[in-house]
């Protein structure tokens, strides 16, 4: 049994917790800005930060997986 392709396969679920991290912090932002669509401009700032930093996770993790499979 190859125990790196297990441990890469596992590094790779990230991109799971990256997306939904980015579908709640939109559906949140979009709840907020039906609510109260005047603080539009304050809110989409936020949740562009948050999506970077949910996406960023992903990113590492994929990162990590290909390091596990080529180094």
């Amino acid at each position: 049994m190859d125990l790196t392709a297990i441990g890469a396969g596992i590094a790779a679920f990230t991109g799971i917790g990256g997306g939904i991290g980015i579908g709640i912090a939109t559906a949140k932002a979009v709840d907020a800005v039906a609510r109260q669509p005047e603080a539009s401009s304050k809110i989409m700032p936020v949740l562009i930060l948050g999506g970077a930093l949910a996406e960023a996770t992903a990113i590492y993790g994929m990162i990590v997986a290909l390091f596990i499979l080529f180094f």
